[in-house]
């Protein structure tokens, strides 16, 4: 019994480290260095001019979209609800009047953008507005369409994870499901209390979508445009996939000084290191004049770079708004933010957990399963043992 034991323990371990392998070889192909992708047509130029003659330069922009926000209410430095006090080591800097300012537009300007948004996204700040915490104004944003919102498909499994999840349920709250498609509306509507329907005509987002189609790309482009309109409004967001279970509260790990914390798919161990690659499944991003800029400029990128997802784009540019609109941003380690690329073996550490480096809902479906049957039975077991449990390899992702 005890060679059988032995053997097959000897069978899992090879079958992890041919994952970790598989998973690396996975984030390099599809999510390549900057200086790997394809070039664009034109040189890359974020903001055109730096002088500050020219209307494009780096402050014209950060004016402009600043003068967007809708709300004077400041944003705390600090998270009171939501945020407890940031794990060890983390930065602290509180963010300074200046850097949360807001830039008044002149009432034409506001006029005209308050209305293309709004009619764009029709009764978004009233549902954002009903699901963030009303002390520091932070709303959990995930997306939806039929095949996600099915019974027994990944937002059943994202539910489940906050109810049996280490004292979160309260944060479902705070969660706005936007809906792609009407089905994934009606079914959000039964299980939750935060819906908000976001289509475009034309597009179809109600199918499981292959990786890298049409309207797979048309789907993780809109909802940068989401995200804006939110930061607009003045409230802080957490994007997250649906394909993560939680299971503590992540927000102790969102530092004060960061404007966008992300998770990564492959971590070099430094927070602070631009090299880091970012797994834009799960952010956090903060409102102010440098984060609105940053996600316009993101959004026009597309361009340049046809073809590409969210992900290699903002990879791509990232060290360039970092440069050119002192944009802060900051890594969460996978010892706590994980997934199938990179995460922690230490399940009493780890907040999150999501089915990236993984191609097909069958096979996200199959492995988040298997993770949700860990996580409940290492709370089933006596304090002594806990620092024994493991994650079950996720053989149908990562083989």
């Amino acid at each position: 019994m005890a060679k059988v034991a032995a053997e097959a323990a000897g069978r899992q371990a090879a079958s992890f480290v041919l994952g970790c392998v598989a998973a690396l070889t996975l984030v390099l192909l599809l999510q390549r260095r900057p200086e790997e992708l394809t070039r664009p047509r034109a040189p890359v130029q974020f903001f055109g001019s730096r002088s500050s003659s020219s209307p494009a330069g780096p402050a014209a922009i950060v004016a402009a979209a600043d003068g967007q926000l809708e709300t004077a209410v400041p944003v705390q430095a600090n998270a009171t609800k939501l945020m407890k006090p940031a794990a060890a080591g983390a930065t602290t800097t509180a963010a300074t009047a200046d850097d949360l300012g807001r830039v008044p537009a002149t009432p034409a300007h506001r006029q005209q953008e308050g209305e293309a948004d709004d009619a764009e996204f029709p009764g978004l700040a009233a549902v954002v507005a009903r699901a963030a915490t009303p002390d520091d104004r932070t709303v959990i944003i995930t997306c939806v369409n039929h095949a996600w919102a099915a019974p027994g498909s990944l937002l059943d499994l994202f539910l489940e994870s906050f109810r049996v999840g280490d004292g979160i349920a309260d944060l479902l709250d705070h969660v706005l499901i936007v809906a792609m498609d009407p089905t994934a509306m009606a079914r959000c509507r039964a299980l939750h209390p935060h819906c908000y329907l976001y289509t475009m005509p034309g597009i179809d987002f109600a199918s499981a979508k292959f990786f890298l189609s049409k309207e797979y790309l048309e789907l993780v482009w809109s909802k940068l445009k989401l995200q804006r309109r939110v930061l607009q409004l003045g409230y802080n967001f957490l994007f997250t996939d649906v394909d993560i279970l939680w299971f503590r509260n992540p927000f102790k790990h969102v530092t004060a000084y960061a404007d966008m914390s992300i998770s990564s798919d492959v971590f070099f161990g430094d927070p602070d290191n631009m090299d880091n690659f970012p797994n834009t499944g799960f952010f956090h991003v903060r409102p102010n004049k440098r984060t609105i800029a940053m996600t316009r400029a993101w959004h026009e990128a597309r361009e340049r770079y046809p073809g590409r997802n969210e992900q290699p784009v903002f990879n791509a540019i990232k060290k360039g708004l970092v440069r050119d609109l002192r944009l802060r941003v900051q890594y969460m380690d996978p010892a706590f933010m994980g997934g199938f690329c990179s995460y922690g073996k230490d399940l009493r550490r780890i907040c999150t957990m999501h089915a990236n480096c993984c191609v097909g809902l069958g096979n996200k479906l199959r492995d988040l399963r298997t993770l949700l049957a860990d996580w409940r039975n290492y709370t089933a077991m006596p304090h002594w043992a806990k620092q024994h449990a493991k994650w079950t390899v996720p053989g149908a992702c990562i083989h």
